[in-house]
C-alpha cells in the first residue's frame, strides 16, 4: 500500500425509530507510527441529538472508548477484532 492509499472498508449510518443512530467507519490505511495496525476506525452508537452511548475510535492515533460520562480512562486496547465484538455486544445490550 502506497503512503497515500486509503481504502474505505465500511461506512455505515443507520437511524432507528427510538432516536438513536449507529455510525461505523473503518478505513484501511498505510501502516505507520500513528496507525501501526493499518486501520483507522470509529464505531459510534448514540442519540440523534449528539449524545454518545458508546464509541470506540483511534481517530487521534490512540485507542479510546467513550461513554455518556466521557472518556473511559481505564480502557486498554485489546486488539481491533475484540473491539468490534465488544462494540456490537454493547450496542445490542443498549438496544434491548
Amino acid at each position: 500500500m502506497a503512503p497515500d492509499d486509503v481504502r474505505v472498508l465500511e461506512d455505515t449510518e443507520r437511524r432507528f425509530e427510538d432516536g438513536t443512530v449507529l455510525r461505523v467507519r473503518v478505513l484501511d490505511v498505510p501502516v505507520s507510527e500513528k496507525y501501526p495496525d493499518g486501520v483507522k476506525y470509529r464505531l459510534h452508537y448514540g442519540t440523534d441529538d449528539g449524545e454518545t452511548l458508546v464509541r470506540y475510535d483511534n481517530s487521534h492515533g490512540i485507542h479510546e472508548r467513550h461513554t455518556p460520562d466521557g472518556l473511559d480512562e481505564d480502557y486498554a486496547f485489546p486488539g481491533y477484532g475484540t473491539v468490534q465484538k465488544r462494540f456490537w455486544n454493547e450496542v445490542e445490550q443498549l438496544r434491548n
